[in-house]
């Protein structure tokens, strides 16, 4: 998807669509797909919820991933929108970084399955979200437990298709 005119950072640009369904629902539709092929219109929405866009979607569908991307999913009364987090000029693709869920049941081929391959310089090669740094154990600290304040986001916000 492009953008037709210019759009201001902070700009909500659509909201994503499609039918409402539980994740039982949402592997059930998907169960018999090839693992090889990552191609769906599921965006979870929370726990409970999936929105599958494959039916009744709108355009927020067809909006790409990428690792430079110039949108971001966010969620407000659970409900999805895409908005612009730096201004897109016209004729610039419109596009999120997905940051897809890793699951421990995921095959060791996961990262190829879901390719990146959106030619920006920083391009991580996964529309998956990155893989977590393993801690090491300091002296003092057998476990590699953090010490001190927890950091981070807040996970509050929906971290795009987080369907395969």
């Amino acid at each position: 998807m492009f953008a037709l005119r210019r759009i201001r950072k902070g700009t909500t640009v659509i909201e994503y669509l499609g039918e409402r369904v539980s994740h039982a629902e949402a592997d059930a539709r998907y169960e018999r797909k090839d693992r090889a092929d990552n191609h769906t219109f599921l965006f979870t929405v929370d726990a409970r919820t999936v929105i599958d866009a494959g039916v009744d979607g709108n355009e927020a569908r067809f909006i790409n991933h990428g690792c430079d991307p110039n949108c971001q999913s966010t969620t407000y009364k659970r409900r999805i929108f895409i908005e612009t987090i730096r201004t897109v000029q016209p004729g610039e693709e419109l596009c999120y970084d997905y940051r897809i869920q890793r699951d421990a049941d995921d095959p060791e081929d996961v990262d190829q399955v879901f390719a990146c391959r959106c030619g920006a310089a920083h391009c991580r090669g996964s529309m998956l979200e990155p893989r977590k740094p393993r801690r090491k154990s300091r002296p003092g600290n057998p476990r590699g437990k953090a010490r001190g304040k927890a950091r981070g986001k807040a996970r509050g916000k929906a971290r795009g298709k987080a369907r395969s």
